[in-house]
């Protein structure tokens, strides 16, 4: 997780239950000051922050836990589609799934009914990327594997870097991939292909990286 990401639930929890000692023990002016400090950092409502620290800090369990929303006829749907798309990224997935499921409709590879369709019109990122990792539609381990080293978050922070739609008519909008000839094992060093594609108009630039250290500057500028 980068460090300009927003706290999740349970990070606002450890931190208001960091504060409960000092706000407990503090004047009415410091409890005001930490409430303050609280807001800043938790990006909470002040209320519902006072109401964490006079009640009760841990969360309470759910009375009922949802059932599935989306069943393994999604979930087969899904990867089929993904297969059918070269094993795109589930970020490059969702966008497609509908006009994809008609056209495998349309060459009887799909059964696609109503319910399917809506659900695959609002079926969330997170949510397929859970499901084709379920050992029951495990994808390929190629097609979703997680790259071998981690990027640097803050340099990552400060260049534009989003997901391109594919509809981009304007040139100068570039996809920068590297695929890693390593096998099943991303031990060692090994060579990969880094390309830069133009989304609009299909221009690329293929070179060959000896390295996730290799130097290729002077090669693109």
């Amino acid at each position: 997780m980068a460090e300009t990401d927003p706290m999740t639930i349970s990070e606002r929890r450890k931190y208001i239950h960091k504060i409960w000692g000092r706000y407990r023990d503090s004047t009415k002016q410091e409890k005001s000051l930490l409430l303050d400090e609280a807001v800043k950092v938790t990006g909470l409502h002040r209320k519902s922050i006072v109401r964490i620290l006079n009640g009760h800090l841990s969360r309470k369990p759910r009375a009922r836990n949802r059932g599935k929303t989306y069943g393994p006829n999604v979930a087969d749907a899904i990867v089929m589609i993904a297969k059918s798309l070269d094993y795109a990224c589930a970020e490059r997935l969702k966008p497609n799934l509908v006009w994809m499921a008609e056209l495998l409709q349309s060459h009887g590879e799909l059964q696609l009914d109503d319910d399917l369709r809506e659900k695959l019109t609002t079926i969330s990122v997170s949510t397929i990327k859970r499901l084709v990792r379920n050992p029951e539609h495990r994808l390929d381990k190629i097609a979703f594997r997680k790259a071998p080293s981690r990027p640097n978050s803050q340099l990552k922070a400060k260049i534009p870097i989003k997901i391109i739609p594919w509809e981009t008519s304007m040139p100068g909008h570039f996809e920068v991939d590297t695929v890693h000839h390593c096998g099943d094992s991303p031990q060692g060093i090994y060579v990969h292909t880094l390309q830069l594609l133009d989304v609009a108009s299909g221009w690329c630039e293929i070179v060959p990286v000896y390295g996730n250290s290799f130097c290729c500057h002077e090669r693109w500028f």
